[in-house]
């Protein structure tokens, strides 16, 4: 019993540890790197060993990426609204 109230106290430390700004540097870099981004995102917005800062930023911007996505769709959609779709040729 100890020692399963030892591991959950270590995660829980785990996740609520600072993380450094080398690590947000090597975060940074990776969010540039285009498909590799979206994939860590769901891994560190998910994964239980993340901190819990990095995994809170993580969901905020897949949640901005997803509000940022439908923004463009409807953009793009009101535009080709706008287009006349049959030529009359006389």
């Amino acid at each position: 019993m100890d020692n399963r109230r030892d591991s959950s106290y270590e995660a829980d430390n785990q996740n609520k540890s600072v993380v450094s700004v080398g690590n947000w540097v090597v975060t940074m870099i990776v969010m540039a790197i285009p498909i590799v981004n979206f994939i860590m995102l769901f891994i560190w917005a998910f994964s239980s060993s993340t901190p819990k800062s990095k995994a809170n930023w993580a969901k905020a911007s897949l949640l901005l990426m997803v509000i940022g996505i439908i923004l463009v769709i409807l953009f793009w959609g009101s535009i080709a609204a706008l287009v006349p779709t049959d030529y009359a040729y006389e």
